[in-house]
């Protein structure tokens, strides 16, 4: 194969019971009598290595036979899409710093930790962020491409002497390194630790900062409660104080934001910023982040991660936050001279929004619910919603979002307040649980007459990149996959109203512009109307039309005024949060203001918490 190619063979994909070996019977260099496409087994015997742990009769590319991405014809042949061979970037070193074994994920690069600063990582979804972060806090060695030795740190401190990573590795091979690591999966915690919050974070209680942290984070009302009664965002909130009151060199933080509300996000991050800061201690933390808005808050620098996912990932050097955003949104890096996408990501150039004008779709009366006595109780307005407009709704978590979303799928029933409503609503609830054994394009195709056709592959299957999970089970998806399958369920439904409850949790930005872009021009094409509540203000900014702001009391408490314009709806949720945001004057995109800038004082004092009024004319 050329230098610049690599191949890639999903083996929970290679069925070569239910195939006649397409790839090697069609392959240009097996029909001149070469081994480039064999089995494992007799690659494995011919080289004199111990019997393959796997399937024997699964197939293995030769990388050095192949004649790459320009061929291809195995790809095409293989029926069960198993296989990639990928042109690498020219500008890449000959050997990755890490492979997973022969023809199998490939990483280049790792980030750069940085004393006294956050540094942050930005890319999508399986392209080798988590495994660098694994890397870098001592977990797992870098075998530098060479599978079938044993990685030892010696080997890797002579590949990055000279580099900025060396006093980091030298400090890791001698074992002076002390990391704290916050998993990204954090609704696994119950799994692994029996007990309550106050004790598992007794246990961490390194720096004597406890009590802070629990009142910073919001989890004082929690501290008593067993571990396995918390919500996703209660987890993830104990997870960065057991994580951060360790007192140690490195900090290494893997998704700060999933489960959080936004208020909860920004203290988040300003208490990840504080940390770095601290002056007793040199402290360097390492952030993977898709919540571009916090990212952009809390990173001092930030390494952009592009590649294929499953296949290889590429680390850039380190860049200025404001400028590596800018450049993974246009889809081009500078530094590097590489496109990354081909398609750049676009926000409006003016924030709010002309009302919507469409004829009204559902008039809802005011409506209450509570769950009991000295229990949560909501409060709504009376409002409309208009076919054709998509509605945002914003607040807090345990303000009623979800509550008012389940009176409107007919879920739960209102205490007052009657819905008489005749329309066919398809609901998209917040947590994705699934119960059926069933394979996706069989789940799908019950839902929809319409599955498999070229209308519905452009509108759904398409931009939600559903194509590579048709085959799989819905119970072994990850949790992006899942969620990326019940948008698609929801949209694949004949309804009037479209309710879709976080539909951005656990996705990448580039899997949350395509989805926030398959909502809206599904709604635009079919006439509908969708309602969306999420907490990215990046995909609400996409997204809505108009906003459904909720206030009050989180657990207590919780209220909705009809909705309202962009602007007005926005100044409201974000006043109540003190948070202000500004467009960046390249790309549009909304950016949270440093607390206490100039510009964050400039527009608490116009009372313009979303956008400036100059940057809205």
């Amino acid at each position: 194969m050329a230098d610049d190619s690599i191949a890639v063979v999903d083996l929970d994909r290679c069925q070569p019971d239910r195939c006649n070996y397409e790839c090697a019977n069609f392959c240009p260099p097996n029909r001149t009598g070469k081994d480039c496409i064999v089995t494992r087994e007799k690659h494995y015997d011919a080289e004199g290595q111990d019997e393959y742990d796997g399937a024997s009769d699964q197939v293995w590319i030769s990388e050095e036979i192949c004649l790459g991405e320009s061929c291809g014809i195995c790809v095409e042949k293989c029926p069960f899409d198993a296989i990639e061979i990928i042109n690498l970037p020219q500008e890449l070193e000959d050997d990755p710093v890490h492979r997973y074994g022969d023809n199998a994920f490939a990483l280049y690069g790792l980030p750069v930790p940085d004393a006294g600063r956050v540094t942050g990582v930005l890319g999508p979804n399986g392209i080798g962020k988590t495994t660098a972060v694994r890397m870098l806090a001592g977990e797992m060695v870098p075998n530098l491409g060479a599978v079938n030795k044993d990685p030892d740190w010696d080997t890797v401190l002579d590949r990055f002497r000279g580099t900025e990573l060396q006093p980091y590795v030298e400090r890791l091979r001698a074992e002076e390194l002390t990391v704290a690591r916050k998993p990204q999966y954090v609704d696994q915690i119950p799994e692994r630790f029996d007990g309550t919050t106050r004790d598992l974070l007794a246990r961490t209680d390194e720096r004597g900062v406890l009590n802070d942290l629990i009142d910073r984070l919001s989890i004082r009302p929690v501290v008593d409660q067993p571990i396995d009664s918390l919500s996703g965002g209660e987890l993830q909130r104990v997870a960065l104080a057991a994580t951060v009151a360790r007192d140690v060199d490195f900090y290494f933080l893997d998704e700060v934001t999933p489960y959080l509300d936004i208020g909860q996000r920004v203290a988040a991050a300003r208490l990840v910023a504080d940390l770095a800061e601290d002056d007793d201690r040199d402290r360097s933390v390492l952030v993977v982040e898709h919540d571009l808005a916090v990212l952009d808050l809390l990173a001092d620098a930030l390494h952009v991660t592009y590649g294929r996912p499953g296949v290889f990932g590429v680390v850039t050097g380190p860049k200025s936050t404001r400028n590596g955003i800018n450049e993974y949104l246009n889809g081009y890096l500078d530094n590097e001279n590489m496109r990354i996408r081909q398609e750049s990501i676009t926000f409006e150039e003016h924030a709010p929004r002309a009302s919507t004008t469409g004829a009204p779709l559902l008039e809802y009366p005011n409506l209450s619910h509570s769950y009991g006595e000295d229990a949560f109780s909501l409060n709504v307005e009376a409002g409309t919603v208009y076919r054709g407009e998509v509605l945002g709704i914003v607040g807090p978590n345990g303000i009623g979002k979800s509550t008012f979303a389940q009176l409107l799928a007919g879920s739960l029933e209102p205490d007052e307040g009657e819905l008489d409503t005749h329309l066919d609503i398809a609901y998209k609830p917040q947590y994705v649980e699934v119960d059926q054994p069933m394979r996706v394009d069989a789940f799908l195709s019950s839902l929809t007459d319409d599955f498999g056709t070229s209308l519905w592959n452009t509108e759904i299957r398409d931009p939600l990149q559903l194509e590579r999970v048709m085959e799989q089970r819905l119970p072994d998806l990850s949790g992006g996959e899942r969620q990326r399958v019940a948008i698609a369920a929801t949209l694949s439904r004949d309804a009037d109203l479209y309710l879709l409850d976080e539909p951005s949790a656990h996705l990448d930005v580039e899997q949350r512009v395509r989805a926030t872009t398959a909502i809206r021009r599904y709604a635009e094409n079919h006439d509908t109307t969708a309602m969306v509540i999420d907490h990215d203000i990046y995909m609400i900014d996409l997204l809505a039309d108009r906003l459904l702001v909720f206030e009050g009391e989180p657990a207590k408490r919780g209220h909705a005024a009809p909705p309202q314009g962009m602007r007005d709806g926005m100044n409201e949720f974000l006043a109540d949060l003190d948070v202000t945001f500004r467009r960046d004057a390249r790309t549009g995109r909304p950016r949270i203001n440093k607390p206490g800038s100039q510009k964050d004082r400039e527009q608490k004092r116009a009372g313009e918490y979303y956008y400036a009024p100059e940057e809205s004319r």
